[in-house]
C-alpha cells in the first residue's frame, strides 16, 4: 500500500552501531512492514549520528551537539517510531540511552519533550541469548513512557539471533517473522487513529 498524504510517518532505527547487527536486519523486517501498511517510513542508521555522551556542562557550552539535533528533528518530523534494542548487561546500549537523552533536550521557547511526547512506538529485540534481549526492553519500555511515548503492549524479542536469520535479511520461524511484522503494522494503526 502505497504512502497517502495524510501516511503517518514512521521512524525506524537500531540501538547499535554494529555493521552487521542483529537489530539492524530486525529494523529492516519492520520498516518494510510499516511501508507495507501505508506509513511513510525514514530508517536512520545511529553510527551515522555519532554523539558525544550526553554531559551538562558541553550543553550549556555549546548546546546540543549538530547529530544530536538532526536525530531530534528527525523525531519531531514522524509521529511513531519503531525501535530494535540490543540487550547489553540486562539494559539498553549507551548509544541508544545517549541518542534517547540528547533528543529529550529542550530547547528556548520548546515544549518539553517535543520529540517524544504523544509519538507511538514499537520496540524489538535480537540476541544471540535465549531471552532475546527481553530484559532490555523492560527499561525502554520504561524509559519511553517516562519521556510520554505512548509504546504499544506487543513486542518481539528474537532469541538465539546468531541462528534466527536467512541470507536476505528475513527470518527463518516464520511465526517470528510474522510478529515482527505485526507489531510495524499496529504500530501504524495505532499512530493512524491518533492523528484522526
Amino acid at each position: 500500500m502505497p504512502p497517502s498524504t495524510h501516511s503517518p510517518r514512521i521512524l525506524a532505527f537500531a540501538g547499535s552501531t554494529r555493521k552487521d547487527s542483529y537489530n539492524k536486519k530486525l529494523i529492516n523486517i519492520a520498516a518494510a512492514a510499516a511501508r507495507q501498511a501505508g506509513a511513510e517510513v525514514t530508517v536512520v542508521d545511529l553510527a551515522q549520528l555519532a554523539m558525544p555522551l550526553y554531559d551538562g556542562d558541553l550543553e550549556a557550552r555549546e548546546g546540543i551537539p549538530p547529530n544530536g539535533k538532526k536525530f531530534k528533528e528527525l523525531l519531531k518530523s514522524h509521529q511513531g517510531m519503531l525501535i530494535a534494542a540490543p540487550e547489553y548487561n540486562s539494559s539498553i546500549t549507551g548509544v541508544l540511552k545517549n541518542a534517547i537523552d540528547w533528543a529529550s533536550r529542550p530547547e528556548p521557547n520548546e515544549p518539553a519533550l517535543v520529540a517524544f511526547a504523544g509519538k507511538v512506538a514499537g520496540i524489538m529485540s535480537a540476541s544471540p541469548g535465549a531471552l532475546g534481549g527481553l530484559r532490555g526492553l523492560v527499561h525502554l519500555r520504561a524509559i519511553l513512557g517516562n519521556i510520554h511515548v505512548i509504546v504499544v503492549t506487543d513486542q518481539v524479542a528474537i532469541n538465539t539471533a546468531h541462528e534466527a536469520f536467512n541470507p536476505d535479511g528475513s527470518l527463518k520461524d516464520e511465526k517470528k517473522q510474522a510478529a515482527v511484522e505485526g507489531l510495524a503494522k499496529k504500530v501504524v494503526s495505532v499512530t493512524s487513529r491518533l492523528m484522526g
